[in-house]
C-alpha cells in the first residue's frame, strides 16, 4: 500500500514539474493514477476530451488543450482495458525539439495538440501555428513557440519567442 502511494506521489510531482504549474488541473492530477484511473475518472476530473487519437495497441489517447490563455496540454492514454495508461504535458522544451523539418502537420497536432493560434500567410503560401508554454517554473518563463507549415504542410522551421503578453503587462 505504501508503495503505490509512493509512486502516486512521485507520478503526480514529476507531473508538476513537467506541467510547471498547471494551475487547477494539478488537484485532477493528483487524484488520477496510471494503471487503476479508468477513463470514466479521467473524463469526470478533465471533461470531454478536445479530440481522440488513435494510438499504439488499440490505446487511444484523449487530448485535453489548455490553449489559448493556458500554458499546458494534456495527452491522457487510455488502454483498450479502459484504464489510464499514461498522463503528458506535451508543451515542454523535449517535446517541442522533436518537432523538425519535414514533419507532416498532422503529426505535429498528435504530438503538441491545438495550437492557441493559426496564421496563414497567403504572399508565401506559409501558415502559422502558435502554442502557448512555459521554459520554467515562473510565469516570467512563458514562450510562444511558432511552427511554420509550407504550402505542403510540412514543417518549414519553428521559432520561439517571449510570450507578448510578458511585455505588455511589464509595460515594455
Amino acid at each position: 500500500m505504501a508503495r503505490t502511494t509512493t509512486r502516486r506521489w512521485l507520478g503526480a510531482l514529476a507531473l508538476v514539474v513537467a506541467g510547471w504549474g498547471a494551475g487547477c488541473d494539478v488537484q485532477h492530477i493528483r487524484e488520477l493514477e496510471e494503471g487503476v484511473s479508468t477513463e470514466a475518472d479521467v473524463r469526470q476530473r478533465f471533461g470531454p476530451p478536445e479530440a481522440v487519437w488513435d494510438g499504439d495497441g488499440g490505446e487511444r489517447v484523449f487530448e485535453y488543450n489548455r490553449q489559448p490563455a493556458g500554458h499546458q496540454n494534456y495527452m491522457i492514454g487510455i488502454g483498450p482495458d479502459g484504464k489510464m495508461t499514461a498522463l503528458r504535458q506535451v508543451l515542454n522544451p523535449a517535446n517541442l525539439a522533436r518537432i523538425t523539418p519535414g514533419v507532416a502537420m498532422e503529426d505535429v497536432r498528435r504530438r503538441l495538440g491545438k495550437p492557441r493560434a493559426v496564421t496563414p500567410w497567403p504572399q508565401t503560401g506559409e501558415v502559422h501555428h502558435d502554442w502557448r508554454f512555459r521554459d520554467g517554473p515562473n510565469a516570467s518563463d512563458a514562450k510562444i513557440f511558432t511552427v511554420v507549415f509550407d504550402p505542403d504542410l510540412r514543417v518549414l522551421r519553428t521559432e520561439t519567442v517571449v510570450d507578448p503578453d510578458l511585455i505588455y503587462q511589464s509595460g515594455r
